[in-house]
């Protein structure tokens, strides 16, 4: 069976190389610690800092083998791959709600990169889906729990 494949930017290929890094030399020597001085205090059997270390270091281990898949499996789009002419992975997206008349400037990313407080919404999204690969002026219909939501594409960019 075939992993799935990871489409990340540069910037999120950087911000996962950098977690693992982080995982892998920092935080599991500070739970190993953790457990090492837990196993000091005594029976383990009713130790809350043991089992707490314990799960912590099963969440560590857990996450450096997604990160690893992640990277394993991972497609870069670079800037220079981003055209300004239609919405793909990597635009920059300057959206108008029609009917509020708000406007809304997102950067399309893969799913492994999304983060909509920082603006960054997933290519599998639904504005992220009903936006990919139209241009400049169309209008799209996102459907959303709450009905459908038009927004006009106006700018793109890298």
């Amino acid at each position: 069976m075939s992993e799935k494949e990871v489409i990340l930017t540069q910037e999120g290929l950087k911000r996962l190389e950098e977690e693992l890094e982080n995982l892998k030399s920092v935080k599991r020597r500070e739970v190993a610690e953790r457990i090492k001085i837990a196993i000091g205090y005594g029976d383990i059997s009713e130790n809350s800092e043991y089992e707490d270390a314990k799960n912590e270091q099963a969440f560590i281990e857990g996450r450096i083998i997604t990160l690893e898949k992640m990277l394993r499996n991972a497609r870069i789009i670079n800037n220079d791959e981003v055209d300004t002419d239609i919405v793909s992975i990597g635009s920059i997206v300057t959206l108008k709600d029609i009917e509020f008349n708000d406007t809304f400037e997102y950067t399309i990313v893969g799913t492994a990169e999304s983060d909509p407080s920082q603006n960054k919404i997933s290519n599998e999204s639904p504005v992220g889906k009903a936006i990919l690969g139209k241009q400049k002026g169309a209008t799209v219909d996102v459907n959303v729990p709450a009905g459908i939501i038009q927004y006009q594409i106006i700018d793109i960019k890298k």
